[in-house]
């Protein structure tokens, strides 16, 4: 099957091309623009419908109304001077908040320009309504519900053109204005974040050009495969957008971006593989067709990036046992992504390589002449000379890192806390004058059994138990539905919804006095962000007792089966393991312990276990193979060692750069889970690139000598033995597993 695609496109270079090409601009811009209504942005959305927060989700929608994309904002009206407000004062603010809420809000025309599915169009009447007044009356907070996905920078637009508004007609009245909630921030974060993540970008892009030039010393060496990446790319997304909205499975509003991350590196990563492996053969063959050398090379180098694929995608596909949803959707989200890149590796890559022939290493020298040993010659006699100190090393160095575990925490706040933008320099106004929770409360809801209808009185012991409950600031007065069949009771916490106080006091004292007081024939559940959070909490902890060990045995039995040994494939595993522990630990180290992060993203662990393990193992298998290989030859067991550092490790390190500085290019994210996620994969990779592959993984092969390919030790050509190894050119190339 991989010969056979990458015949088929050497073959037809051209068509190849012009197909890819086509599509995947196709793709991209389909993706682009639909990959707003493929997301769900309310976290709450991807709980089993068993926990309680989600059954309090539901009673909003069906009893209330609530719509399931309303985002509350929350401005706070304040006179100009200073001076506390009056009661005219207070009639002014909600006759504007009134004419706020009978004013139709309309996006900027350039965002409604166009076809219907390139840009959704959210103007739409908000909904306003008075919330409270402070205590010392130094100012009042109008509630206002704008409808749409918080992510989509349309539905930003739309936040800034009402948020103008709004501050204009205070104004007017001698009042001053604050917004905040979960859409102010997030719209005040990615903008100041923008011009930013513009410039990491493009820096990202050039080093990863640069880091392609110095390697390969031409031009189109360096460009071909990130252009040729980007349109992968950009049609990978396409296509698990549009399954998104095929199947009617929401993504989690960061999938996306993530996915676009993963991609590029990764798939710089297959075309070095090639280009490495095509420039090693050029120079042993000078008088062969670049064509057919390209044939060859992509049918070899093919075998590798196939293994190394799939090992990604089966680590992803053990998502598919999660309960959360969120876990669930990035599983086949990102295997789906990452097997249409391995389709244009198998396919639009050898193509590339066809038509560009030896002109992709020109100017360069590199195809005439043996290269002269370098850094990974050194590095390889190094390794073997002292492969126990260079073991230690790397252990201890693993080990003081991992110790960034001890205390660490799980954090599930979604918006930027103190970052400085006015939505959080507005809520932190509000917090020192009312209960830090009064813009974002815990809701109880209570329904009557079998169609039966509620009182107000009938509940005011349960709102009395509730205030009575420490951490509760107050509780607002009981609203019952239109047809009196269910009733909402606010709570205000004295936390903020998203810190660990609030989810225990939701998870314990709360949900206890709910349990205890609510009134017979009826039925309550506890619902809100605090309450949403500490479920998910629930169902992250169980996924990851699950999903761990399942993932860790997958990935053992394809490196069994690639390997053909029990000893390799569980010191592989015990260093990715210990790799990931080290970088659970410092990132717990650096954001938690130093940064003053209340913890590390709830979600990290999961995907950093899942990336780590996935493409640490593919250049522990680079390495591993080409040991086996050395090994197969007559010699000493560490020259053989050696020679595969000396072989391999260029490719590694180059590869396992471009993909940190891929991954890297997140760290600058406005969002601090985003941020998180790219600090922590980029370190990961390095560690899995430097210290694994480079130096832990070829120095216990070292002091293991052939036996650690028990209990079949590889033949003169490396899997049986007594036959007579093939001949290779001493070059550097990349080891095809």
């Amino acid at each position: 099957m991989i010969r056979a695609l990458t015949g088929l496109s050497t073959r037809h270079p051209w068509k190849t091309i012009a197909v890819w090409t086509v599509v995947g601009i196709l793709l991209t811009l389909a993706g682009q623009a639909l990959v707003f209504r493929a997301t769900e942005s309310q976290t709450g959305g991807f709980l089993p419908s068993t926990y309680d927060s989600a059954a309090a989700l539901r009673t909003a929608e069906e009893r209330f109304g609530v719509d399931p994309d309303a985002n509350t904002v929350v401005v706070l009206v304040a006179r100009e001077d200073g001076e506390p407000l009056t009661d005219a004062d207070q009639r002014r603010v909600e006759t504007v908040a009134g004419t706020l809420g009978e004013r139709r809000v309309t996006m900027p025309r350039d965002q409604r320009e166009g076809p219907s599915f390139l840009a959704e169009d959210y103007s739409q009447t908000p909904r306003t309504a008075p919330a409270m007044v402070a205590p010392d009356r130094a100012f009042e907070l109008i509630s206002v519900q704008l409808t749409g996905n918080t992510t989509d920078p349309g539905m930003h637009d739309l936040y800034r053109a009402f948020r103008d508004t709004a501050r204009a007609d205070f104004a007017a009245e001698g009042m001053r204005t604050g917004f905040t909630g979960g859409l102010a921030d997030m719209a005040d974060t990615t903008e100041a974040g923008e011009t930013t993540s513009k410039v990491v970008g493009l820096v990202m892009l050039g080093l990863i050009v640069l880091i392609n030039i110095l390697v390969f010393r031409s031009l189109l060496a360096a460009f071909v495969p990130l252009l040729a990446v980007s349109v992968i790319g950009g049609a990978a997304a396409g296509v698990v957008v549009s399954a998104s909205l095929l199947t009617g499975i929401r993504l989690d509003p960061s999938t996306p971006s993530l996915i676009g991350v993963v991609l590029i590196g990764i798939g710089v990563d297959y075309f070095l593989f090639l280009l490495f492996r095509f420039r090693e053969e050029l120079r042993a063959r000078p008088d062969r067709p670049a064509r057919a050398v390209a044939r060859e090379v992509s049918a070899r180098v093919g075998t590798a990036i196939t293994s190394a694929a799939l090992t990604i995608v089966a680590a992803f596909a053990t998502l598919g046992i999660a309960t959360f949803g969120q876990f669930r959707v990035l599983g086949p989200a990102v295997a789906l992504s990452v097997l249409v890149m391995l389709l244009a590796s198998l396919t639009f890559m050898p193509a590339l390589l066809t038509v560009c022939g030896r002109r992709m290493f020109w100017p360069s020298r590199s195809l005439t002449g043996a290269p002269r040993p370098g850094p990974s010659a050194r590095a390889g006699e190094l390794i073997v000379r002292r492969p126990f100190a260079a073991l230690l090393l790397c252990v201890a160095l693993l080990g003081a890192l991992a110790a960034g575990l001890s205390g660490i925490r799980m954090d599930f706040g979604q918006t930027s806390g103190d970052s400085g933008t006015p939505a959080a320099a507005t809520a932190a106004e509000i917090a020192r004058a009312l209960p830090a929770g009064v813009s974002d409360p815990a809701t109880v809801y209570v329904t009557a059994d079998g169609g039966g209808t509620l009182a107000a009185d009938t509940l005011r012991p349960l709102s009395t138990a509730l205030a009575g409950v420490d951490g509760v600031g107050s509780v607002a007065e009981p609203v019952l539905s239109e047809d009196r069949s269910a009733a909402r009771v606010d709570l205000y916490l004295d936390a903020d919804s998203a810190t660990q106080k609030a989810r225990d006091l939701v998870s314990g004292p709360v949900r206890d006095t709910v349990a205890a007081h609510t009134p017979d024939g009826t039925e309550a559940h506890v619902g809100g962000t605090a309450a949403i959070f500490a479920d998910i909490s629930t169902a992250v902890d169980h996924d990851l007792r699950i999903v761990f060990p399942v993932a860790a045995a997958l990935i053992s039995l394809i490196l069994l089966l690639l390997l053909r040994s029990l000893l390799a494939p569980a010191v592989l595993m015990i260093a990715v393991g210990m790799c990931f522990a080290a970088t659970l630990g410092a990132s717990a180290l650096f954001f938690q312990h130093l940064g003053g992060e209340p913890g590390v993203n709830f979600v990290l662990p999961l995907v950093l276990f899942l990336f780590v393990v996935a493409l640490g193992t593919d250049y522990n298998i680079l390495i591993s193979d080409r040991v086996r290989e050395e090994m197969a030859r007559p010699g000493p067991a560490r020259a053989a060692v050696a020679r595969a550092v000396r072989h391999t490790a260029p490719a590694i390190a180059t590869a396992g750069v471009v993909l940190a500085a891929s991954f890297g290019s997140l760290a600058v994210n406005a969002a601090p889970a985003t941020q998180q996620i790219g600090f922590a994969t980029a370190l990961g990779i390095l560690l899995s690139a430097f210290v694994l592959s480079i130096v832990l993984v070829p120095a216990t092969a070292a002091l293991l000598g052939r036996g650690i390919w028990w209990p079949v030790r590889p033949g003169r050509d490396g899997h049986r033995p007594g036959e007579t190894a093939p001949a290779r050119p001493d070059r550097e190339s990349v080891p095809v597993p």
